[in-house]
């Protein structure tokens, strides 16, 4: 896995804008070499905020939206159109207005989709789709086939949970399946789908994504040595690049020797 990088940013704003330029140069570098690329999206205010400035910036049409991948690190599992599911803010912020092939875009399964009210069935569901979409070769680190994607972005939360994956509970631990769902989660809504972290760790480039005072310890947890039980971020880490894009607040805990990224 590759050591964490530091990139600061004045606030949360600025923080969405230069993260939506580093995202579109990375796709569109990702379809140069490769003709096709994919991305993990993440909810939260950050998360939500980066695609919104994406949507805003003109240089969104350096990417070809329609040889581009869309996928999901976690899901609240609700009914399709819920304004807590993640999928529904990227849809607003962003995905309803590019020209992205409905095809290509993989959210996770819904309360009223095909599995019912079964969320184990509708993570298995999920796992089989990224199964499909694995090219062989990928994901060499895993038991099983995922795509390698090109960037996946993680929110953190406070608890120093990344995805769905919350500190001390049993999805932490799994190796041989690609989605899970998780029960009794210790912030609403309980039920939830989420990747595991052979999933996320197979990703090109991690980019954990933070702002404000409140997640400054998790941020020092995640560039720390610190138990993963205990603190999920610090098993963030993406094959060829780990990036912390922070702002001032989030960043107040650093730990000494940080590296920065350029």
């Amino acid at each position: 896995m590759s050591i964490p990088e530091v990139l600061l940013h004045r606030d949360q704003d600025v923080l969405a804008e230069a993260a939506a330029a580093r995202l579109v140069t990375r796709i569109a570098d990702a379809q140069a070499a490769r003709g096709t690329a994919s991305v993990v999206l993440t909810g939260g205010g950050v998360g939500t905020a980066v695609l919104a400035a994406l949507a805003r910036t003109g240089a969104r049409d350096a990417v070809d939206w329609g040889r581009l991948d869309v996928w999901w690190g976690d899901e609240r599992f609700l009914p399709s159109g819920d304004p807590e599911r993640n999928e529904t803010g990227a849809r607003e912020a962003l995905l309803d207005h590019v020209p992205v092939d409905p095809a290509r875009v993989h959210p996770m399964p819904a309360s009223d989709g095909p599995d019912g009210d079964d969320p184990e069935a509708a993570a298995a569901r999920y796992a089989d789709e990224l199964l499909f979409a694995a090219r062989p070769g990928e994901a060499p680190r895993s038991s099983f086939a995922v795509p390698s994607f090109d960037v996946l972005m993680l929110g953190v939360g406070p608890d120093a949970h990344v995805a769905s994956l919350f500190p001390g509970m049993p999805a932490l631990e799994e190796r041989h399946r690609a989605a899970v769902a998780v029960r009794n989660s210790p912030k609403p809504p309980p039920t939830r789908i989420t990747l595991t972290f052979p999933v996320l760790q197979a990703a090109r480039e991690v980019w954990v994504l933070s702002a404000g005072e409140s997640k400054a310890e998790a941020v020092r947890l995640g560039l720390s040595e610190a138990d993963p039980v205990k603190a999920p971020v610090a098993w963030a880490r993406g094959r060829e690049r780990t990036l912390f894009l922070l702002d001032g607040a989030a960043a107040s805990r650093l730990p000494a020797g940080a590296p920065s990224a350029s």
